[in-house]
């Protein structure tokens, strides 16, 4: 008996079967004769089929074999995306690549925008964000460009703006994310496509969340899981399970993180999508290591680190670093701890720096001034078309004749306008130099203390600082008048600087200055008087208010061969406590120099090949109590090609 219903049940599912590949190879038989072009129809034929990779390779295959380049590059992005989804990047990205080339070949611009959005995705998984960014933004150009868009090329706008936002939470720029998120949501809304939404209203709550904001944010990611249930989405489920999870951990909320964190991996698990696999073992040692289970919580984030590294997912490696420093922390592993720190850092720093962000900003104000400048180019050719049809009229084609020409020397007058404006400013900005340089209480407290050695009958102090200050004032109207001068000058400036300020401070502060062996400073080009604001800062925010021990150290050296690198550290009280002092007063100091100072050094950059950076370290002892500040600036000392020629 149990033999027949077995024999029954193999004979149902052989039926089955064979029902489907029948169904299948009609389908595909249908598509092949008919050969529409359109996105929507292929898909509206092949959407059961995209989960089954054999039968997309079958499409890809027969759609070659007799030229049909739509039905290809439409096979080729569905199983892109399946490479995508079990974390094998590179084979997603030729995949859509071929997609593209199919695309352009055929002349689809559905297609096109398709695939050039599916290299983005890819990328930016990969935490690659320039490429990812370079992609998404040609399909959102493309996308503009059609005067009436499909549902297809609609969508795809969404899924552009969505993935810009993308890239600002990975740069950490969450107010300009929310707004891609936004305009993404309007058009998910109008289309109805709860995919769409589901997916926007998860990073509308991972942006709340890196604020802060926990209550939006689980708001936000519950909005997506209900989203994921009604269309069935594992993989969706995955991403909020993940997401509320790590809010409950911030929330404290420990045991209820756990529950939800370990359905998040099983699920990960069954789909075997690496990236949430690296994720979920990567939360659930978190919550592990908040409930005090060290060892289970170091098995998971040594796990989820693994997958990271096997598949180069750069943000899931800094955060199972971060946490694995934390636990040998705890555990007293005061090596391993630093190690995974550093680590941590180390890729962080490659992931999100300024460079990246300022990449960013650049390339969507070209879009936006691109979009402004077809636009114009629109209105152009209308009145093209306007002006042939009265061409015949030879009083209007003057007149015609005559705006343009108006229009023109409007232009040019405005184009030198612009240019005078330019100058003004860095005149403007060498003058506000000048004038922070030659700050009046400076000279007067500088004055006022050697008029003090004068009245105490110091007749060599008198003369020494006096003779210090006047070579100080000369070499100040000098540096004024040169936009650069050379690192030996200004450190000589710097020590006459801190000569002077040191009578204010009763000779208490040690200066010194250091330049290692391989620095030629005679060499080396610098703004004028770059480095004084700095010092300034460090006397009257670090010192000021310190009693006794007050050091500053400057130091020149190279780390990398297109920069000298010039740290200027204090051990005074440390920023926290400066600027709670700097509250508490009355008449509080104004410090513009560091914002002239970070101007000045980017109009010297634009003559080099590298931008200049500038960074600020807070110094803390073993006890975590603030020692200092420490600042470096990073100056680039290889010119351009234009500049040397």
């Amino acid at each position: 008996m149990v033999a027949i219903l077995m024999l029954c049940l193999f004979n149902s599912n052989d039926s089955f079967s064979q029902n489907q590949q029948s169904k299948f190879e009609q389908d595909i038989a249908s598509l092949i004769s008919s050969k529409p072009k359109q996105y929507t129809r292929i898909d509206s034929i092949f959407k059961p089929y995209l989960r089954d990779s054999v039968k997309i390779k079958t499409l890809i295959n027969k759609a070659s074999s007799i030229n049909y380049p739509e039905a290809e590059s439409y096979g080729l992005n569905a199983l892109g995306a399946l490479y995508r989804n079990i974390s094998h990047y590179q084979q997603s990205i030729e995949a859509h690549k071929k997609a593209k080339t199919l695309a352009d070949i055929s002349d689809n611009t559905e297609l096109k925008v398709v695939s050039l959005n599916n290299i983005g995705v890819a990328y930016r998984r990969m935490d690659l964000v320039k490429p990812a960014l370079d992609f998404h933004t040609k399909a959102l150009d493309i996308s503009r460009s059609v005067d009436h868009p499909s549902a297809t090329i609609s969508y795809n706008i969404a899924v552009s703006q969505n993935s810009i936002g993308n890239i600002y939470l990975i740069l950490e720029q969450y107010d300009l994310a929310l707004k891609q998120f936004e305009k993404s949501l309007e058009i998910e809304k109008k289309a109805g496509n709860r995919l769409g939404l589901a997916i926007n209203y998860q990073n509308i709550g991972y942006a709340y969340e890196a604020q802060g904001e926990f209550g939006n944010a689980l708001r936000n990611y519950k909005l997506s899981l209900e989203y994921n249930e009604q269309i069935n989405s594992n993989l969706g489920r995955v991403i909020c399970y993940n997401s509320i999870g790590q809010v409950y951990i911030k929330q404290h909320k420990y045991l209820d993180a756990k529950v939800i964190i370990e359905k998040a991996l099983d699920k990960a698990l069954h789909i075997n999508d690496q990236f949430y696999i690296a994720a979920s073992y990567i939360n659930l040692g978190w919550v592990q290591k908040e409930l005090g289970d060290l060892s289970a919580s170091e098995d998971n984030l040594k796990e989820g680190l693994k997958v990271a590294k096997q598949y180069n997912l750069n943000s899931s490696i800094v955060e199972a670093d971060k946490h694995l420093s934390e636990l040998y922390y705890k555990t007293k592993d005061y090596q391993l701890s630093l190690d995974h720190y550093k680590a941590s850092v180390t890729i962080e720093k490659t992931i999100n720096n300024d460079r990246n962000l300022r990449y960013v900003n650049d390339v969507i104000i070209q879009y936006e001034n691109e979009a402004k400048n077809k636009e114009i180019k629109a209105l152009a050719d209308e009145n093209l078309i306007v002006k042939s049809k009265l061409e015949r009229n030879q009083k209007i084609f003057w007149y015609s004749m005559l705006a343009l020409a108006i229009i023109v020397g409007i232009l040019v007058s405005l184009y030198r306008h612009r240019q005078l404006q330019q100058e003004k400013q860095i005149l403007t900005l060498e003058q506000d130099m000048l004038r922070s340089q030659m700050n009046p209480h400076f000279i007067f407290n500088s004055l006022n203390s050697i008029k003090l050695y004068i009245i105490n009958n110091e007749k060599e102090n008198a003369v020494y600082y006096l003779n210090k200050f006047s070579k100080l004032i000369r070499k100040i109207l000098v540096a004024s008048s040169e936009k650069e001068i050379s690192l030996e000058d200004e450190l000589d400036t710097m020590q006459l600087y801190m000569n002077i300020e040191n009578i204010r401070f009763s000779n208490e502060i040690d200066f010194e200055i250091k330049i290692d062996d391989n620095i030629s400073t005679a060499n080396i080009k610098v703004p004028s008087l770059v480095l004084q604001p700095f010092l300034e800062n460090a006397l009257w925010h670090g010192l000021s208010s310190k009693k006794d021990d007050k050091r500053i150290t400057l130091r020149v050296y190279r780390k990398q061969d297109d920069f000298v690198s010039i740290s200027i550290t204090d051990n005074g009280i440390g920023r926290q406590e400066a600027e709670k002092i700097n509250r508490d007063k009355l008449l509080k100091r104004k410090s513009v120099g560091i914002a002239i100072t970070k101007a000045r050094l980017a109009n010297f950059s634009k003559g080099y090949t590298n931008d200049y950076r500038i960074a600020i370290e807070d110094l803390y002892d073993d006890n975590r109590k603030a020692k200092g500040t420490k600042v470096i600036v990073e100056i680039p000392t290889r010119p351009s090609v234009l500049q040397t020629a």
